[in-house]
């Protein structure tokens, strides 16, 4: 993989099946509850990476982020695969480099599916705790949601058979201003921290060492 880079962190665990019991009326269709699921994901990681971290910066809904999450999230749920890099070699990073040629920073990612019990449907609220537990009995995917310079996410859900697939974009310029080359690819590092170092160099100033404005983190976590 070409040096100059984003920063992702991959973390994948694949959740066992929940019996969540026979409902007496027929569940609504997951498909309408993705949004909701989202939403109640987007809560609890911001809930708990600031019991983590009271400092860390607040994540702000991006619209941007949100959009290539379900992107994600959709293409695992047609294909059926949980990871990093979709079949046909697209991941979070190069999807957003080919939306936003100028974006630059951190882009950590944590993916996630569960299965469900189709006559029980899917209950947003104890669907959207499972993703969280599970992201942080896993050191990646804690450290990746608690890094405290992110401040943009972005969440997607799909469903398809018996799973709802998952993915949750983080990201941060970390202070770097300088333009990147459209040309320049993906460096991974094995996380945030190392990915800020990186830019950092000896002087220590993002703004001041721009020769690689654009990292990824690439850590993965073990399926369950």
């Amino acid at each position: 993989m070409k040096p100059t880079a984003i920063a992702l962190l991959v973390a994948l665990p694949l959740l066992g099946c929940a019996d969540l019991g026979t409902p007496s009326t027929q569940p609504p269709d997951p498909k309408t509850q993705m949004a909701a699921l989202e939403t109640r994901i987007a809560t609890l990681i911001e809930e708990q990476r600031l019991k983590l971290d009271p400092d860390a910066k607040p994540l702000a809904l991006d619209p941007e982020l949100a959009r290539i999450a379900r992107e994600r999230a959709a293409d695992m749920a047609a294909k059926n695969y949980l990871a990093h890099a979709a079949p046909n070699g697209d991941t979070s990073a190069t999807l957003l480099m080919a939306e936003d040629a100028k974006f630059q920073g951190l882009l950590g990612e944590n993916l996630a599916a569960q299965h469900y019990v189709k006559q029980s449907g899917v209950d947003v609220e104890q669907f959207a705790q499972r993703f969280l537990d599970e992201w942080m009995k896993s050191q990646p995917h804690r450290e990746n949601l608690a890094f405290a310079d992110y401040d943009r996410t972005g969440v997607g859900a799909a469903v398809n058979g018996d799973t709802v697939y998952v993915a949750q974009l983080f990201a941060s310029d970390l202070g770097i201003k300088a333009d990147r080359d459209p040309k320049s690819g993906v460096t991974e590092f094995p996380s945030a921290e190392a990915a800020r170092s990186a830019g950092n160099g000896a002087a220590g100033n993002p703004a001041e060492t721009p020769a690689d404005p654009l990292r990824l983190r690439g850590a993965q976590g073990a399926a369950n």
